[in-house]
């Protein structure tokens, strides 16, 4: 007989377990008339409506070994231990609640062949779906079929460790570093004896322990943080040495009344450790060893010992009796007489009983009653409502008493109904050059900015008491601002800077304006570039003039108009003849005669002329042009580094020499040529002419 096979999924939170208890085949009925050998095939899947009996088995599947012949009742295991009852589906998720379930009971010719694919071994099928919570107890089911009865029972159980109604709570019971609790019906966490929090890691120290000042580690005990100590971890260690102070943290001092020092050992007066003062009486110190004390209404005496009688005046009229009360007395009047001192009598309307404008109503009982105007009470309106009574009035304002109102009157500083509002002297903004104001109680304060001082920031500042010039200048302070005289050589808006050397006869000082504008190298600089642009338009100019005239040059023929000499030293033309040119020597022919002028040069003409001034030339002069413009901008930039701080209109001093310096060298680099003959000249450049 082959053991019990079974199928299920995953790692198991719960189970389900399945009691097979007793199948009746009576007639035996498989389409033979012999003895069944009968098995079950048993298939445990999701809640179907309408159940398919065909795989998959979601929820597991088992085929059972021959369990017995037509009808039989299930044993609950069998000796060689291959089945038993029930029959365990584990599950690895959470249980849903409900199932489908299909039994079939199959015939076998062999013990060993329990295959379930032929339908034709099928004696009987079962199916049913089923809403089943989780719980101990099992369900009974009763399937009667056509031919075949099949009575079992079926529960879901939780595993161990889990809980709930789908046992998806885990809780394992723990009592380590990690935890200390056990777990309770549902799962829940239940810490044990003098453990707490989610896992029942923290201890429960002793009751009455300071949470705060106190700690343990064991349940029970109460470990004192440091400043603290006491069973309780509740009293602050005060100041070594403290004699009649307490405190509220560790290591204070805070001296009780009457006493003082740093050791709170002084006796500071007689009222505190004495209480001469009776009767709830104020008691002030007015010396070493004396005291005065301020009574309540009612008492009197050095130590307000003395109860005051109010009687003693004899204050009822018209025989009322008197009764002396703490600060006060009472009359019991006679009959027909009233008020607070017996003097009025009893009377009616027409008497006029009503004060202070009151008016009068007779009772329907007898006697009168009295309408009081605003501002009056008492039963004949003798009293004034004191509207101050209540201290409506805030921050010391007098509070006066109208007839049916008050008025507040604020002090400086305040105002509104209540004299609550605090007036802002800020909204004036009344600090100047830059300062920040802050408001006060009826006051204001004005924080200056750098370089003022006074109430409202209205001072400048003496700006030379720092010392800001350098080098032994002079400081000398002018409108809120200082200018520093530098001695002979030196520069700068503080003489901070050695100038270059002077040029003889150059000794002069230089003053400089802290507050001066910057130096206006935008106009400095467009009259430079203006200028270059002249320049170079006009070497533009020549070029297009020697063009033209090389033009003119080509077209003349005549022998006569031409001259050359032999011996040209330099570049020089006469201004009424332009068209003179330097040839590559191999190439002249010259007779020095007024003679045609013939040249085998490459490109040239035939008895014509070649100008000496080509395009090439012309480029080169422009080239040489920038040139001096980019070498001016840039010295001009230097020039700008080294005195940014000097102001337009300013003599620059020695500055201006590094300038005028370079300009010199820069027009030596331009010569007039001194060889030419009468009538002729010429401009040279670093190799140039012109």
């Amino acid at each position: 007989m082959n053991p019990i096979s079974i199928s299920f999924q995953g790692f198991s939170s719960g189970v389900f377990e399945l009691k097979l208890q007793e199948f009746l085949n009576k007639k035996g009925l498989t389409g033979n008339q012999c003895e069944c050998k009968t098995f079950f095939r048993i298939c445990l899947k999701h809640y179907q409506a309408n159940v398919s009996p065909d795989p998959p088995c979601t929820y597991g599947g088992a085929v059972t070994p021959v369990l017995g012949s037509n009808s039989f009742q299930v044993p609950e295991s069998f000796p060689d231990s291959s089945f038993t009852n029930p029959i365990h589906f584990p599950f690895g998720f959470t249980w849903p609640g409900t199932f489908s379930l299909i039994i079939e009971a199959l015939h076998t010719d062999s013990n060993d062949d329990l295959s379930t694919e032929n339908q034709e071994r099928l004696i009987s099928r079962m199916t049913t779906q089923r809403h089943l919570t989780v719980g101990e107890e099992w369900s009974q089911d009763l399937q009667v079929g056509g031919r075949t009865e099949l009575k079992y029972s079926y529960r879901f159980v939780c595993d161990e460790h889990y809980y709930g109604e789908g046992c998806s709570v885990f809780c394992r019971p723990r009592d380590d570093t990690f935890g200390h609790f056990t777990c309770g019906e549902r799962g829940e966490i239940i810490c044990n004896s003098g453990w707490k929090g989610q896992y029942c890691t923290e201890s429960i120290c002793l009751p009455g322990c300071d949470e705060d000042h106190g700690f343990c580690d064991k349940p029970g005990e109460c470990k004192c943080r440091v400043g603290f100590s006491g069973k309780y971890c509740d009293d602050c260690i005060r100041y070594p040495g403290c004699l009649h102070g307490t405190c509220q943290q560790p290591w204070q001092c805070n001296c009780q009344e009457g006493w003082g020092g740093l050791f709170c050992n002084r006796d500071l007066n007689y009222c505190t450790h004495h209480k001469p003062c009776q009767n709830g009486a104020t008691c002030t110190n007015t010396g070493q060893g004396s005291y005065t004390c301020s009574c309540r209404p009612g008492f009197t005496g050095d130590s307000c010992e003395i109860e005051v009688n109010e009687c003693s005046g004899s204050p009822c009229r018209n025989g009322g009796s008197c009764t002396d009360l703490e600060n006060t007395y009472s009359c019991t009047c006679p009959p027909g007489f009233y008020g607070r001192n017996c003097e009025l009598s009893a009377s009616t309307c027409a008497d006029g009983p009503c004060f202070n404008g009151g008016h009068c109503g007779d009772n329907s009982e007898g006697g009168y009653f009295c309408q009081c105007p605003a501002g009056y009470n008492g039963f004949n309106c003798e009293k004034k409502i004191d509207h101050c009574s209540s201290n409506p009035c805030s921050n010391g304002a007098q509070c006066l008493d109208l007839v049916d109102s008050y008025l507040c009157q604020c002090p400086e500083g305040f105002t509104g109904a209540h004299c609550e509002d605090n007036i802002n002297e800020c909204a004036n903004y009344p600090c100047q050059n830059g300062g920040t104001c802050q408001d006060g109680l009826n006051d204001y304060t004005c924080t200056c900015s750098p370089g003022y001082t006074g109430k409202n920031c209205t001072s400048a500042v003496n700006k030379c008491v720092h010392n800001p010039c350098h080098n032994g200048a002079t400081c000398h302070e002018r409108d809120g601002r200082y200018v520093c005289a530098c001695i002979p050589g030196y520069g700068g808006r503080n003489c901070q800077f050695l100038l270059p050397e002077n040029p003889q006869g150059a000794d002069k000082s230089y003053s400089y304006d802290e507050d001066d504008g910057v130096f206006p190298w935008t106009a400095v600089c467009a009259g430079i570039i203006l200028v270059l642009l002249v320049l170079i338009g006009g070497a533009v100019l020549v070029v297009y003039i020697r063009l033209k005239l090389q033009q003119r040059s080509q077209q003349i023929n005549s022998p006569s108009e031409i001259e050359t000499m032999n011996n040209l030293t330099n570049n020089c033309s006469r201004d009424k003849d332009l068209s003179v040119s330097v040839i590559g020597s191999t190439q002249v022919k010259n007779i020095n005669k007024k003679v045609d002028f013939q040249s085998d040069a490459t490109g040239g003409e035939k008895n014509g002329f070649k100008s000496r001034y080509s395009l090439r030339e012309g480029f080169l002069h422009v080239t040489a042009a920038v040139k001096l413009m980019l070498k001016v901008i840039f010295r001009m930039s230097w020039f700008s580094t080294e005195v940014n701080t000097v102001t337009a209109g300013k003599d620059v001093g020695p500055y201006w020499l590094g300038l005028s310096k370079f300009v010199s060298q820069e027009r030596a680099r331009w010569t007039r040529c001194t060889s030419c003959r009468d009538g002729f000249t010429s401009l040279h450049y670093d190799g140039l002419y012109f």
